[in-house]
């Protein structure tokens, strides 16, 4: 009598499953004896990046008519002409990287920093794109959203081979649509996403903007992060416990805020390579409407009005919105536990508690313990970090600390943009600042308190 079956010839296991068994354990050991070991190379020396707000609007390479777009915090990658093709090298690596000042990480990444530099070309063009892996292990780029032949695609095993450590492949195609694209590997993706192998691509059209528009046009990549406090590496096997949350792999206060200028339309390009959440991105002081997806142009018709916007995970959303009211306007992830830093999830619910006389006791068995979250987690930014993290910093700001991080930055718009007053804070007109009412107030207008 035939027996159960016992031989798997191709089997396969989830990573949830793997997890739940005790094979994790062996796979867990190995892992951490493998950590150990030097086999990521040393990180690829990073490019200059915008670190403060842009404030000339950058001029396009010589030959080329197209407006180039501000990236926050990063960088664009150059480009040679050769034969009437436009030729770019990507190089995949080990990435050392700061979310923000007190958080360093081993990220990887493209030609030195993550996100990896932001892509730009016109429609008509003709492209190619070398790509040198030093990663410990095979890779490929994958164009997202964009419509190349199938062996251009770069989907491991399917339409090419992977690029093995130390060799170089080349990818060449026609940028055949105008639009907000975005690149990543195809191979060992859970892997290399999270560790930040991710980036931009913009396609202009052949015809320019008027040039007596004034525009300023940005790069937002969204990211998010799970780096155990007091750690270097963040951690890939993460699948909801994210505590830092990105643009353009920055941390608040370590985001560049984005500096415009009264009348200029403003057009933020948002991409989600993250690996699992979607993110509601909400601007204060603004509507502004959807013009563009990955897919293409959102018909005049079809834009409506909003203040915030859903960015799926591998999706893009441009926004625009003309820039007529001055003043430090916050944008940030609604996701409450986006907008703020390295936080974990658990300890106790204190809110509400007596815990009086707690740290009298148990400061007796562990010194220098305290109490917190019993009214509520504000006020605590001055608490003294661990070494290598950012637990619950938040950013100075004129009335004080900004109690924010995370997945937040500021859009500075100012009547005449100089170097000077969008380095500053916005001079608030007199009288339009909330402040104390004072017991004449509450008289006038019958409040008892």
């Amino acid at each position: 009598m035939a027996g159960p079956d016992l031989w798997f010839p191709t089997m396969t296991i989830s990573r949830r499953a793997l997890l739940g068994t005790g094979l994790a354990t062996g796979v867990l050991a190995a892992t951490r004896r493998a950590a150990a070991q030097p086999t990521t190379p040393a990180p690829i020396a990073a490019p200059p990046v915008a670190s403060k707000p842009v404030i000339a609007r950058p001029k396009a390479p010589a030959g080329e008519r197209y407006n180039p777009v501000i990236v926050p915090n990063g960088h664009t990658l150059p480009f040679v002409k050769r034969g009437g093709i436009k030729i770019f090298h990507l190089i995949a690596g080990a990435v050392k990287h700061e979310f923000t000042p007190g958080l360093e990480v081993e990220a990887w990444g493209y030609n030195g920093t993550t996100p990896g530099p932001l892509i730009e070309g016109v429609v008509g063009d003709r492209i190619r794109i070398y790509v040198t892996n030093q990663l410990p292990e095979a890779t490929t780029v994958h164009w997202h959203g964009m419509f190349v032949p199938n062996g251009m695609d770069g989907v491991a095993g399917l339409t090419q081979k992977s690029i093995p450590p130390g060799k170089t492949f080349k990818y060449e195609f026609a940028l055949t649509k105008a639009g907000t694209f975005m690149y990543h590997p195809h191979f060992d993706e859970m892997t290399q996403i999270a560790l930040g192998m991710v980036g931009m691509i913009v396609v202009h059209p052949k015809e320019p903007a008027p040039a007596d528009r004034r525009v300023r046009d940005f790069s937002m990549m969204v990211h998010e992060w799970h780096v155990p406090i007091g750690q270097k590496r963040p951690n890939p096997l993460t699948m909801n416990e994210f505590n830092v949350l990105t643009f353009n792999s920055r941390a608040f206060p370590g985001t560049a805020p984005l500096a415009v200028e009264t009348g200029d339309l403003v057009r933020i390009r948002l991409g989600n390579l993250g690996p699992m959440d979607h993110h509601p991105i909400h601007l204060h002081g603004y509507a502004f409407r959807v013009v563009e997806t990955d897919g293409g142009t959102v018909p005049a018709s079809a834009r409506v009005p909003e203040t915030s916007i859903l960015v799926p995970v591998g999706s893009v959303r441009v926004i625009e919105f003309v820039a007529d009211k001055p003043g430090d306007w916050a944008m940030h992830c609604h996701m409450t536990h986006h907008a703020m830093n390295q936080m974990g999830h658990g300890s106790a619910n204190l809110v509400g508690v007596d815990t009086k006389g707690i740290d009298a006791r148990l400061s007796r068995v562990v010194p220098g313990y305290m109490t917190m979250g019993e009214t509520g987690m504000g006020d605590m930014m001055a608490m003294k970090q661990p070494r290598n993290s950012i637990s619950m910093q938040g950013g100075e700001g004129p009335f004080g600390t900004i109690e924010m991080g995370g997945m937040f930055t500021v859009i500075k718009v100012r009547d005449k943009l100089t170097a000077e007053n969008a380095a500053g804070w916005y001079a608030h007109p007199e009288g339009t600042v909330a402040t104390f009412a004072t017991a004449s107030d509450l008289a006038a207008d019958g409040i008892k308190l």
